[in-house]
């Protein structure tokens, strides 16, 4: 028996809408909610400091991702283990907790500004901070 072709084309698209269906799915299952702390990531954290919400997890390089209410606070791994933040480079902190309580204080009562949040970035300037 000879399948058309049309058929053959019809099951190949639904196929690979199935594949792609599948796999975005079980992404966004395996994915934790926002503002969740999970089990198998023990720097996460999330909790209200200095009047600002402080939310914390291990990004998907094991990079720490940090956000001062909602906007993403940089931070910087030191040679001693520790971490700097743009807004505080004097102390290393031990963990990503201390860094972003400690970047918190830096700022004070100043909002945070995608400047500010950003190592590095300079307004008019290049993102090496070189200046023409």
């Amino acid at each position: 028996m000879i399948v058309p072709r049309r058929v053959a084309l019809r099951s190949l698209f639904a196929l690979a809408v199935t594949a792609f269906t599948g796999g975005a799915l079980a992404r966004i299952a395996g994915a934790p909610e926002s503002g969740r702390e999970t089990p198998d990531d023990p720097s996460a954290f999330d909790e209200m400091y200095g009047g600002r919400h402080i939310q914390g997890r291990t990004g998907p390089s094991g990079a720490p991702v940090v956000l001062v209410d909602g906007r993403p606070l940089h931070l910087m791994r030191c040679a001693d283990g520790g971490y700097v933040s743009p807004l505080d480079h004097y102390e290393s902190c031990p963990t990503p907790l201390a860094a972003t309580r400690a970047a918190v204080d830096a700022a004070g009562s100043a909002p945070l500004t995608r400047h500010a949040a950003a190592h590095g970035v300079r307004p008019g300037g290049s993102p090496r901070g070189v200046h023409a």
